[in-house]
């Protein structure tokens, strides 16, 4: 059957159109993705802005659109932190209902960790043992363990780059200076105070295999040597904790307006690199890992298995 996916997050509107049954891999068949930046575009008041709502309800019913036009069966729709956080959540939910004629479901952080914890458990297979899951999104990081595919433990943290850039770095993508090392070193404080209550949870689980997730490790792990987006899916792709201090110690000098001339970085979420790196570096500091695996699959992958779970054998 063919299935829409539309992941409403914190930096993008991303249908995803599979082609997949019951046990079998999903074959994408199309992609096509809004940027939109939500999780910057919410108030002091905590709600989401009317332009940022205006945007997600235009880019859901252009989203619907082309899922349709394709021919997919099913449009399954989701909601990450940026939506899911906002004070005004429910009216920009029935908005998108009413006008866009797609009904979001919200899902909640330990909900997030656990579907990507799927998708990385499908991809890696058993041989993998018990695995560390980590996932840094524009609005929260998951961390997930275990060796099932439902895992032991998960979490979410309001640590996401996009958020961070926000609240705590508060650069835009034009800024002509990097933040100032105080301010860097403010943000790895409290990242180190919000994670301080996760390590020992995930250290008393335990795990074999610590893997990634997510564009910010894609685009960390590239800057420090991985293989390109364009040496295809299967490519085998690392990240190891000294290679992501030099990375880190090389953008945090760099203004947010040219760390889009770097080779994998994308405009979109130039600005929110450095946020990222530094909640990445504070992960695998904190849980002594030196060295992850990068996972293709991630969150909208965990959401089309569970879907393909449900609907059972044909």
């Amino acid at each position: 059957m063919r299935l829409g996916v539309l992941d409403v997050g914190s930096n993008t509107v991303h249908l995803l159109v599979v082609d997949a049954h019951h046990g079998a891999h999903p074959w994408p068949a199309h992609s096509e993705k809004v940027v939109l930046r939500l999780a910057e575009q919410i108030g002091p008041d905590g709600a989401l802005t009317e332009p940022g709502a205006d945007g997600l309800v235009k880019a859901v019913g252009m989203a619907r659109a082309a899922a349709a036009g394709l021919g997919a069966e099913d449009l399954i729709a989701f909601a990450t932190s940026a939506v899911r956080d906002a004070t005004n959540a429910a009216d920009v939910l029935a908005r998108v209902r009413e006008e866009a004629g797609v009904r979001l479901e919200v899902l909640p952080g330990a909900d997030e960790a656990r579907l990507t914890f799927l998708a990385v458990r499908r991809w890696f297979g058993w041989s993998a043992g018990r695995l560390l899951v980590l996932d840094i999104g524009g609005g929260s990081l998951e961390i997930a363990a275990g060796i099932d595919e439902d895992p032991a433990v998960a979490v979410s943290l309001p640590l996401g780059a996009g958020r961070l850039t926000r609240d705590r770095l508060r650069v835009d993508p034009g800024s002509a200076a990097p933040p100032s090392a105080e301010v860097v070193d403010e943000l790895r404080a409290y990242v180190d105070e919000l994670l301080e209550p996760v390590v020992a949870q995930m250290t008393e689980v335990g795990w074999e295999r610590p893997v990634a997730t997510s564009k910010t490790f894609r685009t960390l792990a590239r800057l420090a040597g991985a293989a390109p987006s364009g040496a295809g899916l299967w490519a085998p792709r690392r990240l190891t904790r000294a290679g992501l201090r030099q990375v880190l110690g090389f953008i945090r000098h760099i203004p947010p307006a040219q760390l889009v001339e770097l080779e994998g970085v994308s405009a979109g979420r130039a600005h929110q690199l450095l946020a990222g790196a530094v909640v990445a570096e504070a992960v695998l500091r904190r849980l002594d890992v030196d060295a992850l695996d990068i996972c293709p699959w991630a969150l909208r992958e965990g959401v089309i298995l569970r879907r393909l779970d449900q609907l059972g054998p044909v």
